[in-house]
């Protein structure tokens, strides 16, 4: 039941942001009557998009033959964003994909193309004044929101670090590294001494 639940609202936001920005509609002039489809492995779902030139469908539980099958976990899909990343996550095995890989790169390009002006669509409704605040403002916001991220995601590091000891500090790693580094080097010079006296 959820599978259908989101297929129907990814298909939804889909072909929303086919309406909202008309470039879509031609980066995936390339995908037209072809199927991609995507396994998650880690979520067992399986599901297919398939755009006719004018509407995109997704279907879930998605079995049959595809033009391009991907199969990979969920934490790899936002990297499918950059197009020239396919090869590198096919070699580090963390991406298997079967069939016409033009099709995924496709489908890649234009979701990472995607740029949509929210003010020129926001201003139908607040003018264009209202509009351009609007997004300034959420703009903003995001901006601060990752700040705080940040600096919440370093003071979390260091407390780990520096007041609970429940992980390794980089300065830690670095002594241990030269210090096995030199251990290495004084086996390596006790081996040849040995060696010399055989």
């Amino acid at each position: 039941m959820w599978i259908s639940v989101l297929t129907a609202v990814t298909e939804q936001i889909v072909n929303r942001l086919i309406t909202l920005e008309p470039s879509l509609r031609q980066d995936l002039r390339d995908a037209e009557h072809r199927v991609l489809a995507v396994t998650l492995t880690d979520l067992n779902l399986s599901c297919a998009l398939h755009y006719n030139g004018d509407h995109c469908f997704v279907y879930g539980n998605y079995l049959d033959s595809a033009d391009c099958h991907i199969t990979t976990a969920l934490d790899t899909v936002s990297e499918l964003k950059d197009p020239s990343q396919l090869t590198r996550l096919i070699r580090a095995n963390k991406l298997d994909l079967q069939g016409d890989i033009h099709l995924a790169q496709a489908y890649s390009k234009a979701f990472s193309n995607l740029k949509i002006d929210w003010a020129e669509h926001v201003s139908r409704y607040l003018g264009d004044a209202g509009a351009q605040h609007l997004v300034n403002t959420i703009g903003q916001g995001k901006s601060r929101a990752q700040k705080h991220c940040e600096t919440f995601e370093d003071i979390f590091t260091q407390l780990c670090q520096d007041e609970l000891n429940v992980t390794v500090h980089p300065l830690e790693l670095e002594q241990f590294k030269s210090q096995t580094r030199a251990l290495s080097q004084h086996l390596s010079a006790l081996e040849q001494r040995i060696n010399a006296l055989d």
